[in-house]
């Protein structure tokens, strides 16, 4: 069979070679340039055409010889309008030739692929190879792949080693037509429809059928087997699409992180000293009793605290999991396997399977893939937004990769899995939000702790360092008047007066500050979460309310996500709608140059014809609630409904479109010329009344408008070159803007109209030659379509200015559509703009206003001498406070924007602080940046986990994103960072209110413990009376304190520092005033109160072991 294979093969390729020279000589009328480049192309490799296009087992094999498929190709090869016959007939040859070795090889492979595989036989490419193609995404990292799997392919059974070196000469073949290198193949610059690209297509599409079936071992038609032994292989070789759940933190671990809280430990140190002291060194004769009860109930208190805060965090860590763990469960995707289609989970996926794909499931991708062919109608376009922040629908051909995480919109289409897991796309980025092993790090971590509980760090140990003097004071001065003033023994006393200063610094300790910060947080979260705010983690509350800037995505956080109409030009008038919370029908319904009723009808119904049955959209009054289908036809179908036109009422009273009712009968009068790339247009033909068609046409503003040679004008007129280009002058203002742009065109035709005729003088995108039908159009309107700013957007980041947090975009979108969104927004201002400058475009902006990823990347990082790149403070810190939007960026973008605002010092450096002040008004925050980051795509995850506080997109926002934020906005509205920046303000406000009351306390305490120790070597407070009073009141104390509501006036200050202390002069100020009139009252009972309220002094009282009245009403008035 080789042996017949080689042989036709090399016969046909010779016959074809000869036909084609001959015949390209003999044409006289062959365009000359054409010829040329087909002629090098031949001489560069070999004519035909590897097809590895495999059929499934059972095919008849008449339909593999070289006789059918060379009928086959006869009948379909492509035709070019502009070539000469002869050359269209030696493109014939050619194709029938390349057609007919493909047949023979595919013939061959399938004989190859029905040997038994033995069980566990090594698949000749890596997990590594497959990974690189995901992250390669070129046509020659799939010739690399296949290059390599080729030498590797496994040895098969006796008998059949021409049969697998046939398929590797074959394979090798195929990669050496596409090519290994970036420069190879040149399909780049190949003309559209020129018989090179047809060529490259199909070179394509082989090849990803040849690693389906050749080295994966899976099929198109009947995809894997589903033997468990097989799958389980696939996934110890390649790998488990199951990437393990961020780990929960045990109880055990969340009571040990609570611990080292500096205040708990010296609590601890301090119970455990009183214990053994108090235990271990009574006098001889004497009884312990409760002796113990000091030490333990110090300890005891330790214990609240850390089983208290532990279980909040245990609790917020399981509210989170049930959020997200009933949609886990019901992620579903189709998959063939045993040539049936099934349903798998998508952790059952595995390296290999064949993924059914359809557009009308708005089906999210669950792994890497290869699109397999042949090309559908209208071809496969994917929303990568959230991976690439970029809102354009990508279109697919087969041999493209598919990347997991984004979502298929349009078409449907078969896919080859070839990464799964950590080794995906999607995968990696989750790993780094996971902190998995398999991650390296990148040297952009960041500080671990939260500023609020750096600073409540600082003052404990500052509390501390004072207590512990104190105590030593107490120690020292009690040694001093004992022992050489009063004589006493100091074996004997020694240990009371250890014991005084133990009581002295429990008496110094805030024992209830920790419990009352979480309290407060805790109370602060559930009050966030009834305002859309879900707090992942306590000490996020308070974060938000210090942050000094927001960097911000754009798609679907500051804009809806969804396309919308929001310009259109008709009857020589431009309607704008600038208003986000205004649609552009309502707008027009308002506007004194509102067009005639009978223009704005002809253009809904254009709208409510030419448009696909699959697109659909659901309104409950005037708000959209659902939508299926192309986005921009969305858009239209919204805008014609804003019109007060129903799209659905309009197709279903229009015969020849209509599906149901009486006129579906008619249905098959209407004529659909679909949307197809070489047109970039489409069109719908519907029977008139008075006899005739009405085409409706809709497409690419620049194709439809050069085939308009009237306009709409409540009459038609002619469409001269001067309105032409002025039409043009608007259509380019749009694209300015970042609109997309197309144009609504018709044409009243006669009844016996020709749908196949060709224009002779009109051409197609691609060259050929265009309908007739489909020229001398009339011109309706250009309409300007952009996903829109959210309504709530512009008053919510206006509100973040005014409480002195900046707001920076940082999109994938092109720099004109980021301007324009960042402008309608108001993170630009008209001070960005270069002045004189009238048009809000990206070249008029000030230098470094705008950055594109590739240009900061450039800038920020340098090459070290081993040729590794490291960043660069310095570069970065003559950037940043100029940088507003930074446009086309990368995820790894994101985080070093996070990363370096976070790490900037510029603050320091007072020269360039005041040169940016006068020189360019620029004010910079006199302390290290606090960063909040919100996103909802995938492409977010690292930086929101890098960033201090990162916020993700409840309903949009993909689970990644959710995992690696902080918060959770859960009705996905930019505003309700505002809300959380005000109850983080509100929490910093409360729990500087509970230090201050808490401080006076602890002030008075101390005075009082160091005086009763100097004069009587005694505390008239007991540690455990002080315990009591700041576990109990000061725990009800604080959570009074932090359900105060907060206010609007808190968002009119400015971020607090992270170095500025959490106690200010005014607190301190406070604080003594309050505790000098305490320590007044206390003096007095202390030193008088025996002799005016007739008591026992409690020293001498309780130094025959008997409670005394006197402390203990010291005690009470000190409470009181």
């Amino acid at each position: 069979m080789v042996k017949t294979f080689m042989e036709v093969s090399a016969e046909s390729d010779d016959k074809s070679t000869e036909k084609m020279t001959a015949d390209s000589v003999d044409e006289n009328n062959v365009d000359e340039e054409n010829v040329d480049v087909d002629v090098a192309a031949d001489e560069k490799t070999p004519p035909q055409k590897i097809s590895l296009e495999i059929t499934s087992g059972d095919a008849d094999a008449e339909a593999n010889t070289p006789e059918a498929s060379a009928e086959s190709v006869s009948s379909q090869s492509p035709r070019s309008p502009r070539m000469g016959g002869a050359l269209a007939a030696a493109i014939d040859s050619s194709l029938r030739s390349i057609q007919s070795a493909g047949s023979v090889l595919s013939h061959m492979v399938n004989a190859f692929l029905q040997v038994n595989v033995a069980p566990k036989t090594p698949f000749p490419v890596t997990t590594k190879d497959l990974s690189d193609l995901s992250n390669d995404r070129t046509h020659q990292a799939l010739a690399r792949v296949l290059e390599k799997a080729a030498a590797n392919l496994p040895p098969c059974a006796p008998g059949e080693e021409e049969e697998l070196k046939s398929a590797r000469v074959k394979i090798e073949a195929l990669v050496k037509r596409i090519g290994t290198s970036e420069d190879d193949a040149g399909h780049g610059m190949m003309k559209s429809g020129s018989m090179q690209e047809l060529q490259r297509g199909h070179d394509m599409e082989s090849a990803a059928n040849a690693l389906a079936t050749v080295i994966l071992r899976s099929r198109p038609e009947d995809g894997i087997t589903n033997d468990a032994v097989d799958i389980e292989f696939r996934r110890e070789t390649f790998g488990t699409n199951a990437i393990a759940d961020k780990k929960l933190d045990s109880f055990l671990k969340l009571c040990w992180d609570a611990v080292q809280d500096f205040v708990l430990i010296m609590l601890i140190v301090l119970g455990i000293i009183g214990l053994v002291v108090e235990t271990t060194t009574l006098k001889e004769g004497e009884k312990c009793g409760a002796c113990w009860l000091e030490g333990f109930a110090i300890l005891l208190s330790v214990l609240i605290v850390v089983l208290v805060t532990a279980s909040i965090d245990y609790a917020k860590q399981f509210a989170f999991i049930r959020l997200t763990r009933s949609l886990h469960e019901t992620n579903t995707k189709a998959v063939v396997r045993n040539g049936h289609q099934m349903s798998v989970t998508d952790d059952d996926i595995v390296v290999g399977d064949i993924l059914s794909v359809n557009a009308h499931n708005l089906a999210s991708i669950p792994a890497d893939c290869i699109l397999l062919g042949p090309p559908i109608s209208g071809g496969l376009k994917m929303d990568e937004s959230s991976l690439t922040g970029e809102s354009k629908l990508i279109s697919k051909k087969p041999g493209d990769v598919v990347l997991s995480g984004t979502t298929a919109v349009q078409g449907s289409a078969k896919m080859l899995v070839i990464a799964v897991g950590i080794n995906s796309v999607a995968g990696r980025i989750k790993a780094r939000v996971y902190d998995s092993t398999d991650h390296e790090g990148d040297g952009l971590d960041g500080d671990e702790d939260s500023p609020l509980f750096v600073k409540l760090e600082k003052i404990a140990k500052q509390i501390g360092i004072a207590g512990t003097l104190a105590a030593l004071l107490s120690f020292v001065v009690n040694c001093i008047k004992g022992f050489l003033f009063e004589g006493l023994s100091p074996r004997q006393y020694i240990i009371d007066y250890i014991v005084v200063a133990i009581t002295v610094l429990a008496v110094a300790v805030p024992e209830g500050l920790p419990l009352a910060v979480t309290l407060a947080l805790a109370f602060s979260s559930n009050k966030m979460m009834k305002e859309q705010n879900l707090v992942k983690h306590l000490d996020a509350c308070e974060t938000m309310g210090c942050a000094t800037t927001i960097c911000t995505d754009k798609t679907g956080t500051l804009t809806s996500n969804k396309m919308t109409a929001r310009s259109i030009y008709t009857n020589g008038t431009d309607f704008t709608c600038n208003d986000p919370s205004m649609s552009l029908g309502d707008f027009i319904k308002i506007s004194p140059d509102r067009p005639k009723d009978s223009i704005l009808t002809l253009i809904t119904t254009l709208i409510a014809v030419d448009t696909m049955d699959e697109t659909t959209v659901e309104f409950e009054g005037d708000k959209m609630t659902a939508s299926t289908g192309n986005p921009t036809e969305v858009a239209l179908l919204a805008f014609a409904q804003s019109l007060g036109e129903n799209c659905q009422d309009l197709r279903d009273s229009t015969r020849g479109r209509s599906l149901k009712g009486a006129l579906s009968e008619f249905l098959v009068e209407g004529k659909q010329i679909e949307f197809s790339s070489a047109r970039k247009m489409m069109s719908w033909a519907v029977p008139k009344v008075e006899g005739g068609y009405r085409i409706y046409c809709k497409g690419a503003s620049e194709v439809v408008l050069a085939r308009c040679t009237t306009q709409l004008t409540g009459s038609t007129t002619e469409l001269d070159d001067e309105t032409r280009q002025s039409i043009l002058g608007v259509s380019e203002a749009y694209n300015r803007r970042g609109m997309r742009t197309l144009v609504l065109a018709y044409r009243d035709l006669p009844g016996g109209a020709d749908f196949d005729a060709k224009s002779a003088n009109i051409l197609n995108a691609d060259g050929t030659e265009a309908l007739e039908v489909e020229t001398n159009l009339t011109f309706a309107a250009l309409v300007g379509i952009e996903d829109p700013l959210r309504p709530e957007v512009q008053g919510a980041i206006k509100q973040c200015y005014e409480a002195g947090i900046d707001v920076r975009l940082v999109t994938g979108d092109s720099p004109n559509t980021a301007v324009s969104i960042a402008y309608q927004a108001g993170i630009l201002k008209d001070f960005h703009f270069a002045d004189g400058s009238d048009e809000k475009i990206a070249a008029n902006l000030k230098p470094n206003v705008l950055m594109e990823g590739k240009v900061f990347r450039r800038k920020v990082y340098q090459i070290d001498d081993d040729g590794e790149k490291e960043f660069d403070q310095a570069a970065f810190d003559k950037i940043w406070p100029h940088l507003r939007v930074l446009a086309r960026s990368s995820p790894d973008d994101k985080l070093t924007l996070a990363h370096g605002l976070n790490q900037s010092t510029l603050y320091t450096d007072k020269r360039a602080c005041q040169t940016l002040k006068h020189q360019d008004k620029i004010t910079v925050f006199p302390d290290r940046q606090v960063v909040a980051m919100t996103g909802d795509g995938t492409n977010d995850a690292p930086a929101l986990k890098r960033a201090d506080i990162g916020f993700a997109m409840g309903i949009a926002g993909t689970q990644i994103a959710k995992d690696a934020a902080d918060i959770i906005l859960l009705d996905d509205n930019f505003a309700s960072i505002v809300t959380a920046a005000k109850w983080g303000r509100n929490v910093y406000a409360s729990i500087q209110k509970f230090l201050q009351f808490q401080l006076t306390v602890n002030i008075a305490a101390v005075v009082t413990a160091l005086v009763g120790s100097f004069a009587y070597a005694k505390s008239p407070l007991a540690a455990i009376q002080m315990l009591w009073v700041n576990l109990i009141m000061d725990s009800l104390a604080s959570l009074a304190l932090a359900s105060e509501p907060p206010t609007d006036e808190l968002l009119r200050r400015n971020p607090v520092n992270r170095s500025k202390s959490i106690v200010t002069v005014r607190m301190w100020a406070n604080m003594l005033g309050q505790a000098s009139y305490q320590l007044v009252i206390i003096m007095f009972l202390l030193f008088g109160g025996p002799r005016v309220f007739g008591l026992e002094p409690g020293h001498i009282v309780e130094r025959e072991g008997i409670n005394s009245e006197h402390y203990t009403f010291i005690f009470n008035a000190f409470v009181w």
